[in-house]
Protein backbone atom coordinates (compact mmCIF):
# COMPACT_ATOMS: atom_id res chain seq x y z
CA UNK A 1 0.00 0.00 0.00
CA UNK A 2 3.24 2.21 0.79
CA UNK A 3 4.20 2.55 -2.84
CA UNK A 4 1.11 3.56 -4.00
CA UNK A 5 0.22 6.77 -4.86
CA UNK A 6 -3.15 8.02 -5.61
CA UNK A 7 -1.82 11.51 -6.39
CA UNK A 8 -0.49 9.76 -10.07
CA UNK A 9 -4.16 9.14 -11.01
CA UNK A 10 -6.89 12.01 -9.03
CA UNK A 11 -4.01 14.86 -8.22
CA UNK A 12 -4.77 17.52 -5.84
CA UNK A 13 -5.32 19.92 -8.87
CA UNK A 14 -7.76 17.86 -10.35
CA UNK A 15 -9.50 16.98 -7.07
CA UNK A 16 -9.60 21.00 -6.02
CA UNK A 17 -11.60 21.73 -9.78
CA UNK A 18 -13.68 18.75 -8.99
CA UNK A 19 -14.75 19.85 -5.19
CA UNK A 20 -15.20 23.54 -6.22
CA UNK A 21 -17.97 22.26 -8.72
CA UNK A 22 -20.08 19.88 -6.12
CA UNK A 23 -22.37 22.77 -4.60
CA UNK A 24 -23.31 23.99 -7.64
CA UNK A 25 -24.14 20.42 -9.04
CA UNK A 26 -26.08 19.69 -6.19
CA UNK A 27 -27.97 23.13 -5.74
CA UNK A 28 -28.99 22.99 -9.08
CA UNK A 29 -29.84 18.82 -8.95
CA UNK A 30 -27.10 18.81 -12.46
CA UNK A 31 -24.81 16.23 -13.38
CA UNK A 32 -21.51 16.81 -13.11
CA UNK A 33 -20.42 16.47 -16.67
CA UNK A 34 -17.30 18.82 -16.47
CA UNK A 35 -15.97 16.48 -13.82
CA UNK A 36 -17.00 13.34 -15.87
CA UNK A 37 -14.81 14.93 -19.17
CA UNK A 38 -11.89 15.09 -16.80
CA UNK A 39 -12.22 11.85 -14.96
CA UNK A 40 -12.37 10.24 -18.66
CA UNK A 41 -9.68 12.43 -19.79
CA UNK A 42 -7.15 11.67 -17.14
CA UNK A 43 -7.90 8.13 -17.65
CA UNK A 44 -9.85 7.77 -15.00
CA UNK A 45 -12.42 5.33 -16.51
CA UNK A 46 -9.63 2.56 -17.38
CA UNK A 47 -8.12 2.04 -13.93
CA UNK A 48 -9.32 -0.92 -13.52
CA UNK A 49 -8.64 -2.44 -17.44
CA UNK A 50 -5.35 -4.00 -18.21
CA UNK A 51 -2.61 -2.37 -19.02
CA UNK A 52 -2.44 -4.66 -22.05
CA UNK A 53 -5.81 -3.24 -23.48
CA UNK A 54 -5.20 0.60 -22.85
CA UNK A 55 -5.58 0.66 -18.93
CA UNK A 56 -3.71 1.85 -16.16
CA UNK A 57 -3.63 -2.31 -14.90
CA UNK A 58 -4.86 -1.22 -10.91
CA UNK A 59 -6.37 -3.57 -8.47
CA UNK A 60 -9.82 -3.32 -6.68
CA UNK A 61 -7.32 -2.24 -3.96
CA UNK A 62 -6.08 0.63 -5.25
CA UNK A 63 -9.10 1.59 -7.15
CA UNK A 64 -10.81 1.93 -3.48
CA UNK A 65 -8.53 4.18 -2.14
CA UNK A 66 -8.69 6.68 -5.43
CA UNK A 67 -12.36 6.09 -4.89
CA UNK A 68 -12.35 7.30 -1.11
CA UNK A 69 -9.86 10.37 -2.25
CA UNK A 70 -12.61 11.34 -5.02
CA UNK A 71 -15.62 11.00 -2.34
CA UNK A 72 -13.36 13.52 0.02
CA UNK A 73 -13.88 16.29 -3.19
CA UNK A 74 -17.35 15.18 -4.26
CA UNK A 75 -20.00 12.39 -3.00
CA UNK A 76 -21.94 12.30 -5.88
CA UNK A 77 -19.58 12.44 -8.41
CA UNK A 78 -17.75 9.45 -7.05
CA UNK A 79 -20.28 7.72 -6.62
CA UNK A 80 -21.98 7.90 -10.21
CA UNK A 81 -18.63 7.03 -11.25
CA UNK A 82 -18.31 4.09 -8.99
CA UNK A 83 -20.95 2.19 -11.12
CA UNK A 84 -19.24 2.40 -14.02
CA UNK A 85 -15.74 1.03 -12.07
CA UNK A 86 -18.15 -1.84 -10.72
CA UNK A 87 -18.59 -3.59 -13.99
CA UNK A 88 -15.11 -3.40 -15.48
CA UNK A 89 -14.24 -3.89 -11.82
CA UNK A 90 -16.31 -7.36 -12.68
CA UNK A 91 -14.95 -7.50 -15.76
CA UNK A 92 -11.49 -8.14 -13.82
CA UNK A 93 -13.41 -10.20 -11.50
CA UNK A 94 -14.10 -12.69 -14.21
CA UNK A 95 -11.25 -12.53 -15.95
CA UNK A 96 -8.55 -12.88 -13.06
CA UNK A 97 -10.79 -16.25 -12.87
CA UNK A 98 -10.11 -17.52 -17.16
CA UNK A 99 -13.31 -16.16 -18.08
CA UNK A 100 -13.42 -13.30 -20.81
CA UNK A 101 -17.01 -12.52 -21.44
CA UNK A 102 -16.72 -9.45 -20.35
CA UNK A 103 -13.68 -8.09 -22.05
CA UNK A 104 -15.25 -5.91 -24.58
CA UNK A 105 -16.21 -3.77 -21.10
CA UNK A 106 -12.51 -3.54 -20.76
CA UNK A 107 -11.80 -2.42 -24.42
CA UNK A 108 -14.88 -0.21 -24.15
CA UNK A 109 -13.93 1.48 -21.27
CA UNK A 110 -10.02 2.25 -22.67
CA UNK A 111 -11.96 3.76 -25.62
CA UNK A 112 -14.15 6.24 -23.17
CA UNK A 113 -17.20 4.07 -23.25
CA UNK A 114 -19.32 5.14 -20.17
CA UNK A 115 -20.60 1.77 -18.17
CA UNK A 116 -24.10 2.19 -16.23
CA UNK A 117 -25.56 0.04 -13.41
CA UNK A 118 -29.17 -1.41 -14.43
CA UNK A 119 -29.60 -3.61 -11.55
CA UNK A 120 -32.42 -1.99 -9.02
CA UNK A 121 -35.89 -2.27 -9.35
CA UNK A 122 -38.49 -1.32 -7.13
CA UNK A 123 -39.41 -3.77 -4.28
CA UNK A 124 -37.08 -5.94 -5.85
CA UNK A 125 -35.70 -7.70 -2.42
CA UNK A 126 -33.78 -10.36 -4.49
CA UNK A 127 -31.89 -8.12 -6.17
CA UNK A 128 -28.95 -10.69 -8.05
CA UNK A 129 -31.17 -13.30 -7.44
CA UNK A 130 -34.37 -12.22 -9.02
CA UNK A 131 -35.68 -9.86 -11.66
CA UNK A 132 -39.05 -8.54 -12.43
CA UNK A 133 -37.69 -6.94 -15.53
CA UNK A 134 -38.49 -9.92 -18.42
CA UNK A 135 -35.65 -11.36 -20.86
CA UNK A 136 -37.48 -12.74 -24.02
CA UNK A 137 -35.11 -14.39 -26.42
CA UNK A 138 -34.48 -13.96 -29.61
CA UNK A 139 -33.81 -16.26 -32.84
CA UNK A 140 -30.43 -14.87 -33.06
CA UNK A 141 -29.12 -15.34 -29.37
CA UNK A 142 -30.15 -11.91 -28.07
CA UNK A 143 -32.13 -10.91 -25.59
CA UNK A 144 -34.83 -8.38 -25.59
CA UNK A 145 -35.56 -6.47 -22.14
CA UNK A 146 -38.79 -5.07 -20.63
CA UNK A 147 -39.08 -3.20 -17.35
CA UNK A 148 -38.23 -0.72 -15.19
CA UNK A 149 -34.72 0.00 -13.60
CA UNK A 150 -34.33 2.00 -10.91
CA UNK A 151 -31.01 4.58 -9.16
CA UNK A 152 -29.77 4.13 -12.65
CA UNK A 153 -26.79 6.50 -12.04
CA UNK A 154 -24.99 8.26 -15.41
CA UNK A 155 -28.51 8.12 -16.53
CA UNK A 156 -27.42 11.44 -18.79
CA UNK A 157 -24.31 10.31 -20.00
CA UNK A 158 -23.77 6.29 -20.14
CA UNK A 159 -23.25 4.49 -23.34
CA UNK A 160 -23.89 0.81 -22.46
CA UNK A 161 -26.20 -0.05 -19.81
CA UNK A 162 -25.18 -3.56 -18.24
CA UNK A 163 -28.33 -5.18 -16.72
CA UNK A 164 -30.27 -8.69 -15.70
CA UNK A 165 -33.32 -9.96 -16.23
CA UNK A 166 -35.69 -13.14 -15.80
CA UNK A 167 -36.00 -15.82 -18.65
CA UNK A 168 -38.86 -17.62 -18.09
CA UNK A 169 -39.92 -18.86 -21.58
CA UNK A 170 -36.41 -21.12 -22.83
CA UNK A 171 -36.81 -24.87 -22.73
CA UNK A 172 -33.57 -24.54 -19.78
CA UNK A 173 -35.38 -21.65 -17.84
CA UNK A 174 -35.73 -19.87 -15.82
CA UNK A 175 -32.72 -18.04 -16.51
CA UNK A 176 -31.28 -15.12 -14.88
CA UNK A 177 -29.85 -13.29 -17.79
CA UNK A 178 -26.66 -10.47 -17.68
CA UNK A 179 -26.26 -8.60 -20.54
CA UNK A 180 -25.72 -5.07 -22.07
CA UNK A 181 -28.29 -2.83 -24.10
CA UNK A 182 -26.73 0.13 -25.94
CA UNK A 183 -28.12 3.98 -26.21
CA UNK A 184 -29.06 3.48 -29.18
CA UNK A 185 -31.81 1.86 -28.24
CA UNK A 186 -33.30 5.55 -27.15
CA UNK A 187 -33.46 6.15 -30.50
CA UNK A 188 -36.64 3.60 -30.86
CA UNK A 189 -37.82 4.02 -28.34
CA UNK A 190 -36.89 1.08 -26.41
CA UNK A 191 -35.37 2.45 -23.69
CA UNK A 192 -36.76 5.46 -22.02
CA UNK A 193 -34.88 7.77 -19.11
CA UNK A 194 -36.97 9.62 -16.94
CA UNK A 195 -36.10 13.17 -15.56
CA UNK A 196 -37.11 11.98 -11.77
CA UNK A 197 -34.14 12.68 -9.76
CA UNK A 198 -34.90 15.11 -7.57
CA UNK A 199 -33.29 13.78 -3.79
CA UNK A 200 -32.86 15.14 -0.61
CA UNK A 201 -28.62 14.15 -1.31
CA UNK A 202 -26.00 12.67 -3.95
CA UNK A 203 -28.14 14.76 -6.16
CA UNK A 204 -25.45 15.19 -8.77
CA UNK A 205 -25.71 11.33 -9.63
CA UNK A 206 -28.51 11.70 -11.83
CA UNK A 207 -29.39 8.36 -10.67
CA UNK A 208 -33.32 8.14 -12.48
CA UNK A 209 -35.23 5.78 -13.41
CA UNK A 210 -35.11 3.59 -16.85
CA UNK A 211 -38.10 2.27 -18.66
CA UNK A 212 -37.42 -0.43 -20.91
CA UNK A 213 -39.59 -1.35 -23.88
CA UNK A 214 -38.31 -4.49 -25.49
CA UNK A 215 -34.59 -3.10 -25.31
CA UNK A 216 -32.61 -5.41 -27.44
CA UNK A 217 -29.35 -7.03 -26.17
CA UNK A 218 -27.22 -8.58 -29.04
CA UNK A 219 -26.31 -12.30 -28.48
CA UNK A 220 -22.24 -10.84 -28.19
CA UNK A 221 -23.62 -8.51 -25.31
CA UNK A 222 -25.19 -11.52 -23.65
CA UNK A 223 -22.63 -12.57 -21.14
CA UNK A 224 -24.03 -14.81 -18.26
CA UNK A 225 -27.39 -16.96 -18.51
CA UNK A 226 -27.81 -18.39 -14.86
CA UNK A 227 -30.40 -20.13 -12.35
CA UNK A 228 -32.12 -17.50 -10.48
CA UNK A 229 -31.71 -17.64 -6.26
CA UNK A 230 -28.71 -17.78 -4.18
CA UNK A 231 -25.59 -18.90 -6.68
CA UNK A 232 -21.72 -19.16 -6.23
CA UNK A 233 -21.65 -18.26 -10.38
CA UNK A 234 -18.59 -15.69 -10.75
CA UNK A 235 -20.60 -12.69 -11.82
CA UNK A 236 -22.67 -12.78 -9.13
CA UNK A 237 -19.77 -12.90 -6.69
CA UNK A 238 -18.24 -10.14 -9.09
CA UNK A 239 -20.62 -7.88 -8.79
CA UNK A 240 -21.62 -8.19 -5.20
CA UNK A 241 -17.82 -7.53 -4.41
CA UNK A 242 -16.88 -4.90 -6.37
CA UNK A 243 -20.17 -3.22 -5.68
CA UNK A 244 -19.68 -3.33 -1.74
CA UNK A 245 -16.44 -2.72 -1.77
CA UNK A 246 -16.29 0.34 -3.88
CA UNK A 247 -19.68 1.59 -2.44
CA UNK A 248 -18.14 1.39 1.14
CA UNK A 249 -15.00 3.45 -0.13
CA UNK A 250 -17.12 5.97 -0.87
CA UNK A 251 -19.25 5.93 2.13
CA UNK A 252 -15.72 6.12 3.99
CA UNK A 253 -14.15 8.73 1.83
CA UNK A 254 -17.01 11.09 3.06
CA UNK A 255 -16.13 10.12 6.77
CA UNK A 256 -12.70 11.17 6.23
CA UNK A 257 -13.56 14.40 5.09
CA UNK A 258 -15.88 15.52 7.77
CA UNK A 259 -13.21 14.65 9.78
CA UNK A 260 -11.00 16.84 8.34
CA UNK A 261 -13.62 19.58 8.03
CA UNK A 262 -14.43 18.86 11.90
CA UNK A 263 -10.93 18.95 12.98
CA UNK A 264 -10.34 22.55 10.75
CA UNK A 265 -13.62 24.06 12.44
CA UNK A 266 -12.32 23.21 16.09
CA UNK A 267 -8.65 24.61 15.41
CA UNK A 268 -10.80 28.28 13.82
CA UNK A 269 -13.77 28.85 16.48
CA UNK A 270 -12.80 29.87 19.22
CA UNK A 271 -15.28 29.97 23.07
CA UNK A 272 -15.99 33.53 24.05
CA UNK A 273 -15.97 31.92 27.49
CA UNK A 274 -12.45 31.10 27.72
CA UNK A 275 -11.11 32.57 24.87
CA UNK A 276 -9.44 29.38 23.60
CA UNK A 277 -9.48 27.22 20.17
CA UNK A 278 -12.52 24.68 20.32
CA UNK A 279 -9.43 22.60 19.51
CA UNK A 280 -8.75 22.67 23.32
CA UNK A 281 -11.84 22.23 24.43
CA UNK A 282 -12.17 18.94 26.00
CA UNK A 283 -15.54 17.34 24.95
CA UNK A 284 -14.50 18.71 21.18
CA UNK A 285 -11.32 16.66 21.88
CA UNK A 286 -13.14 13.84 22.91
CA UNK A 287 -16.01 14.28 20.31
CA UNK A 288 -13.20 14.25 17.10
CA UNK A 289 -11.45 11.25 18.77
CA UNK A 290 -14.44 8.95 19.03
CA UNK A 291 -15.28 10.22 14.92
CA UNK A 292 -10.93 9.52 14.92
CA UNK A 293 -11.55 5.84 16.36
CA UNK A 294 -14.60 5.04 14.18
CA UNK A 295 -12.94 6.01 10.96
CA UNK A 296 -9.29 4.64 11.11
CA UNK A 297 -10.57 1.11 11.30
CA UNK A 298 -11.93 1.53 7.72
CA UNK A 299 -9.33 1.80 5.49
CA UNK A 300 -7.13 -0.96 6.35
CA UNK A 301 -10.48 -2.95 6.13
CA UNK A 302 -11.06 -1.97 2.58
CA UNK A 303 -7.43 -2.56 1.38
CA UNK A 304 -7.47 -5.60 2.84
CA UNK A 305 -10.44 -7.38 1.70
CA UNK A 306 -10.04 -5.91 -1.58
CA UNK A 307 -6.69 -6.97 -2.05
CA UNK A 308 -8.30 -10.98 -1.29
CA UNK A 309 -10.84 -10.20 -4.14
CA UNK A 310 -7.72 -9.13 -6.15
CA UNK A 311 -5.79 -12.10 -5.09
CA UNK A 312 -8.61 -14.60 -4.99
CA UNK A 313 -8.09 -15.75 -1.78
CA UNK A 314 -11.29 -18.49 -1.01
CA UNK A 315 -13.03 -17.24 1.94
CA UNK A 316 -15.90 -19.49 0.78
CA UNK A 317 -19.08 -19.03 2.43
CA UNK A 318 -17.77 -16.23 4.56
CA UNK A 319 -17.21 -14.13 1.36
CA UNK A 320 -20.47 -12.81 1.58
CA UNK A 321 -20.98 -11.78 5.24
CA UNK A 322 -17.86 -10.04 5.04
CA UNK A 323 -18.67 -8.07 2.41
CA UNK A 324 -22.16 -6.71 3.20
CA UNK A 325 -20.38 -6.69 6.66
CA UNK A 326 -17.64 -3.96 5.55
CA UNK A 327 -20.49 -2.47 3.04
CA UNK A 328 -22.99 -1.79 6.15
CA UNK A 329 -20.10 -0.74 8.81
CA UNK A 330 -18.83 1.75 6.55
CA UNK A 331 -21.97 3.90 5.96
CA UNK A 332 -23.52 3.65 9.91
CA UNK A 333 -19.24 4.83 10.59
CA UNK A 334 -19.73 7.45 7.90
CA UNK A 335 -23.17 8.57 9.05
CA UNK A 336 -22.13 8.69 12.91
CA UNK A 337 -18.75 10.34 11.94
CA UNK A 338 -20.96 13.19 9.76
CA UNK A 339 -23.11 13.76 12.74
CA UNK A 340 -20.46 14.77 15.12
CA UNK A 341 -18.81 16.85 12.75
CA UNK A 342 -21.86 19.01 12.32
CA UNK A 343 -21.99 19.10 16.33
CA UNK A 344 -18.42 19.92 16.06
CA UNK A 345 -18.85 22.67 13.52
CA UNK A 346 -22.13 24.59 14.79
CA UNK A 347 -25.21 25.94 13.37
CA UNK A 348 -23.14 27.08 10.31
CA UNK A 349 -23.41 23.26 9.37
CA UNK A 350 -27.04 23.65 9.00
CA UNK A 351 -27.21 26.35 6.25
CA UNK A 352 -27.55 24.10 3.02
CA UNK A 353 -24.73 26.59 1.28
CA UNK A 354 -21.91 24.38 4.03
CA UNK A 355 -20.10 21.83 2.80
CA UNK A 356 -20.76 19.88 5.99
CA UNK A 357 -24.62 20.00 5.50
CA UNK A 358 -24.38 18.82 2.03
CA UNK A 359 -22.24 15.82 3.45
CA UNK A 360 -24.94 15.48 5.91
CA UNK A 361 -27.64 14.83 2.57
CA UNK A 362 -25.54 12.72 0.56
CA UNK A 363 -24.39 10.54 3.96
CA UNK A 364 -28.35 9.17 4.17
CA UNK A 365 -28.07 7.48 1.15
CA UNK A 366 -25.62 4.48 2.00
CA UNK A 367 -28.58 3.15 4.06
CA UNK A 368 -30.84 2.12 0.65
CA UNK A 369 -27.67 0.75 -0.77
CA UNK A 370 -27.18 -2.86 -0.98
CA UNK A 371 -27.20 -5.14 1.41
CA UNK A 372 -29.33 -2.90 3.32
CA UNK A 373 -28.86 -3.34 7.52
CA UNK A 374 -31.53 -5.94 7.25
CA UNK A 375 -29.93 -7.78 4.35
CA UNK A 376 -26.67 -7.33 6.04
CA UNK A 377 -27.20 -8.87 9.65
CA UNK A 378 -29.47 -11.69 8.14
CA UNK A 379 -26.50 -12.29 5.95
CA UNK A 380 -23.96 -12.07 9.14
CA UNK A 381 -26.46 -14.39 11.14
CA UNK A 382 -26.80 -16.87 8.70
CA UNK A 383 -22.98 -17.18 8.46
CA UNK A 384 -22.52 -17.39 11.99
CA UNK A 385 -25.73 -19.46 13.47
CA UNK A 386 -26.30 -21.11 10.48
CA UNK A 387 -30.03 -20.52 8.04
CA UNK A 388 -32.99 -20.84 9.64
CA UNK A 389 -35.04 -23.86 10.71
CA UNK A 390 -37.67 -24.31 8.31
Amino acid sequence: MSDFDPSAFLSDELLERIRSRAAGYDRDNAFPQEDLDELRAAGYLAILVPEELGGAGLGLAETSVLQQRLAGAAPATALSVNMHLVWTGVAKVLADRGIDSLRFVEEGAAAGELFAFGISEAGNDLVLFGSDTDAAPRPDGGYAFTGRKIFTSLAPAWTQLGLHGLDTTSDDGPKMVYAFVSRSEEADGRVVTRDDWDTLGMRATQSRTTELHGAIAPADRVVRRIDPGPNPDPIVFGIFSVFELLLASVYTGIARRALDLAVETAGKRRSKKTGLAYSQDPDIRWRVADMALAYDALPPQLWSLSRDVDERVDHGARWFSLLSGIKHRAVTMAKRVVDDAVLVAGGSSYFSSNELGRLYRDVLAGLFHPSDPESAHSTVATAWLGPLES
